[in-house]
């Protein structure tokens, strides 16, 4: 079973850019198809963007696309998730995600690896 831990969290401006990392080890990430989730206060887990195996197809939520790049580096079992132009609304917990499968897909049920979190909190 795949280990996950992310970092690179933390309190910034309306605008402002922000990347996560989220390191692997048990496993090769390179295994796993992986996402970015988000979770804030109140609401549901939901789907923020993912990335194959292989990196060579991507897809994101509608409210950040073209603001965030989901990107991966397997030689460092490493997934990143660099967010650009953030906005409050961006505050939340964001989680990393592995599937021991080579389709992209959003719902959260589909993952069975999860990390604990890190906390993103734009300030307007």
């Amino acid at each position: 079973q795949v280990h996950l831990v992310e970092s690179g969290g933390g309190l910034v401006q309306a605008g402002d850019s922000l990347t996560l990392s989220c390191a692997a080890s048990g496993r090769a990430v390179s295994s796993y198809s992986m996402a970015w989730f988000r979770q804030a206060p109140g609401t549901e887990r939901e789907f923020v963007a993912a990335i194959s195996r292989s990196g060579g197809d991507t897809v994101y939520a509608g409210s950040v696309k073209g603001r965030f790049t989901i990107s991966r580096v397997n030689a460092k079992n490493t997934v990143y998730l660099q967010m650009n132009s953030l906005k409050s609304e961006d505050t939340a917990v964001y989680y990393c995600a592995a599937r021991e499968f080579p389709s992209i897909v959003t719902t959260a049920g589909s993952f069975g690896a999860w990390g604990q979190g890190t906390q993103v909190t734009v300030s307007s």
